[in-house]
């Protein structure tokens, strides 16, 4: 088929699962506003990654074809880009913010991701790591933006109910930090896998 789908999904719930921008935006607006008035912003959040997702796959996957080592050299800098951001969760602390005013809308949703460095970077390491060099465009990219909306529809929504009853069980213990290396470590697990087995 030429993508990994299911290395992608472990790798997408890891990182759609993590703490980053969106997260704690869905954790501060349901623990302000609960699941129900923050659902618009939910589902703005998860269409927007898909307004940077098809942009990215038709044209890199044009370039490559065009100019192959570049596969290899984004695939490595990508990972090297992840590897960081791991270690940086591995290393955070749950604050749930404060939301004031009305909940946020589908709109406010919308800018979210494209906004958000953390899914550039995810959606590059999938089409460069899980990526086979030679499949078409619209397959690549059809099967990336499945794999995240899909981990979307399911984690996001869970973040913006149960993230805030998380953090304010867990933030503070000693049972904060071994959460963030958990997170932390299946980033990294689920990039070398693919790595080393040469997707």
């Amino acid at each position: 088929m030429g993508v990994s789908i299911f290395s992608f999904l472990v790798f997408a719930a890891s990182q759609v699962g993590t703490p980053g921008p969106a997260n704690m935006a869905l954790l501060a607006t349901g623990a302000r506003f609960g699941l129900r008035a923050a659902l618009p912003f939910v589902a703005g959040v998860a269409i927007g990654k898909q307004l940077i997702i098809w942009p990215i796959g038709f044209g890199l996957m044009g370039l490559i074809a065009q100019v192959p080592w570049l596969f290899a050299t984004l695939k490595f800098a990508s990972a090297a880009y992840i590897f960081w951001l791991a270690w940086k969760v591995a290393n955070t602390s749950l604050k749930p913010g404060q939301a004031v005013g009305n909940p946020p809308g589908f709109t406010a949703g919308l800018i979210v991701h494209p906004l958000n460095p953390k899914a550039w970077a995810m959606i590059f390491v999938g089409f460069t790591t899980f990526v086979e060099p030679s499949t078409p465009a619209l397959i690549a990219t059809f099967w990336i933006a499945t794999c995240l909306l899909a981990t979307q529809i399911v984690l996001h929504p869970l973040w913006c109910w149960g993230g805030a009853q998380l953090a304010k069980t867990v933030a503070g213990t000693r049972y904060e930090q071994l959460l963030m290396w958990v997170l932390a470590a299946l980033t990294v697990l689920s990039v070398l896998y693919v790595l080393t087995k040469g997707a």
